[in-house]
């Protein structure tokens, strides 16, 4: 029989909760749920208001995996869902609001990915997002050298940048912004992944073509597009092990100097937030947020 839990006095069925996830730890589902569940305080806030993509990896990182983004069939009722805008037509996406909605998502076995605005008004992006990709030999490393180049271009628009894992191999960076449409927003990243390419050309290349990347650092400034989504703050990743997205401080990217150094397991993040707090709370303060210019 399926278990059920009560969350928030919702009731959630969990299920597989013994089933191995990451043979390479032995992570399970159950520590999954529980790493979600956990970590609700400070992922939640992250996710809230943004209609969800879930990559979904129900037999672990080396099964099968694939996107879902339209509502998930027996999703329960009390799941907030939206209507959202699509080229092709406008579709109904989830929007994990709370705790029992996290836990019910996490049961599916997923990466958590949203979009760069909020559904209230899919028009208007809040969010600015760098995918530092590295091309091998290239490495974290080298994104963290690109990274703190953009940090200090953005900043001389005034806008002040946030850094986190990808969770893989790269890095992402985030700013908070405000007045401008996603289509303005991906132009004026291309923009300055075009400068960072032109002021880095041996380390860095702007376009996705993949004969361009090996040894440079692919900056993807695609993914501020508004049919995009980006693996959201905290997600674990279907990785051979469970690391997770974890946002780091400048000081530890102005450090990095090893391959593996900015990696984190989903067991590292309780101690980190203790530590640090949200290093990404900046991102949810909306005045904060700055225009383009």
């Amino acid at each position: 029989m399926t278990p059920i839990t009560e969350v928030d006095g919702r009731r959630v069925a969990l299920s597989n909760l013994e089933k191995v996830l990451y043979p390479e730890t032995g992570f399970t589902k159950g520590e999954l749920v529980h790493y979600y569940a956990t970590t609700a305080a400070v992922l939640l806030p992250h996710l809230r208001d943004r209609a969800m993509s879930f990559l979904r990896f129900p037999d672990g990182p080396d099964g099968q995996r694939f996107f879902a983004k339209n509502v998930p069939p027996g999703t329960p009722e009390w799941v907030t869902t939206a209507e959202v805008p699509r080229s092709e037509g406008p579709a109904r996406m989830v929007v994990v609001q709370d705790l029992a909605s996290l836990v019910w998502a996490a049961n599916l076995v997923t990466e958590f990915h949203t979009h760069q605005w909020l559904v209230r008004s899919p028009q208007e992006a809040d969010r600015l997002v760098f995918d530092l990709d590295p091309g091998a030999p290239a490495t974290i490393v080298d994104c963290c050298e690109v990274a703190l180049w953009l940090r200090e271009r953005l900043a001389a628009d005034g806008i002040e940048a946030y850094a986190k894992t990808a969770g893989s191999k790269g890095l992402h960076l985030l700013a908070a912004v405000r007045g401008a449409s996603s289509e303005r927003t991906s132009e004026y990243a291309k923009r300055l992944a075009v400068e960072a390419e032109r002021a880095m050309p041996r380390l860095v290349v702007h376009r996705m073509t993949k004969s361009l990347r090996p040894g440079k650092v692919f900056v993807d400034w695609s993914q501020n597009a508004a049919r995009k989504t980006t693996a959201a703050p905290y997600t674990l990743r279907a990785r051979p092990a469970p690391l997770v997205s974890a946002p780091v401080r400048w000081a530890e990217v102005e450090e990095c100097r090893e391959p593996g150094t900015l990696e984190f397991l989903a067991g590292d993040i309780e101690a980190r937030v203790r530590e640090h707090g949200d290093l990404l709370a900046p991102l949810l303060d909306a005045g904060r947020s700055v225009p383009l210019p």
